[in-house]
């Protein structure tokens, strides 16, 4: 006689095979969960939109950083030149670079913050962060104009910076960064600020990109 009673060992197989196929979705049941579309397609697109307020956040903050280190840039010395010690004061409103960077950083920074405040609203009543294709192309184009802005006012700004550090050639002009120390640093954190800003717009537009071409 055959007998009908399974060895354990063949229990556990024919469990272990009834659970493979439940997380393939090649059976289905009352005790089989199965993730429906919509779920999945809203889990995806929540994690884009938080993505997106991150990248916001972090847009607002590295701009304001580049913005407040440069407005704090200021500071008074001597400077030997010929022999003679020399009262020097430098500012940030001294360089028409520095200015530049200043209102860029500012704009961006107000840009981003509003940016930030609709994503975040929108994400709050569980509506599309990006709800159009149309917002979408508005969103990469102001994106991409501040990306470039802020990257023609740090190189600008690199401009100077390098000359107050190595001085003028074939002339008496000493390096300034020596006694103006903490001005040189501040202004070397902002401009280190103001790329990382543009590298973050950058990647806003490549993200626009992406959802332009899913949708």
């Amino acid at each position: 006689m055959v007998s009908d009673r399974k060895t354990p060992e063949a229990a556990v197989q024919l469990a272990e095979e009834k659970v493979a196929a439940a997380e393939n979705g090649s059976i289905s049941g009352p005790l089989v969960g199965r993730r429906p579309p919509e779920m999945k397609v809203s889990v995806v697109r929540w994690r884009s939109d938080v993505g997106y307020l991150v990248l916001r956040l972090l847009c607002v903050l590295t701009s304001v950083a580049a913005l407040s280190f440069m407005v704090t840039a200021m500071e008074a010395s001597t400077v030997l030149i010929y022999g003679f010690q020399l009262p020097v004061y430098s500012k940030w409103s001294f360089s028409h670079s520095f200015e530049y960077l200043v209102g860029i950083s500012a704009a961006v920074a107000a840009h981003s913050l509003l940016q930030l405040l609709i994503s975040a609203s929108r994400l709050l009543r569980k509506t599309p962060v990006i709800p159009s294709r149309n917002h979408a192309w508005l969103i990469f184009a102001g994106d991409q104009a501040f990306a470039y802005a802020m990257m023609s006012a740090g190189s600008a700004s690199t401009g100077v910076t390098n000359l107050n550090r190595t001085g003028i050639r074939h002339t008496a002009l000493p390096n300034f960064c020596k006694p103006l120390h903490s001005f040189c640093d501040h202004v070397a954190i902002s401009i280190a600020f103001t790329f990382f800003s543009c590298i973050l717009l950058a990647t806003s537009a490549v993200q626009g990109v992406i959802w332009l071409s899913k949708n």
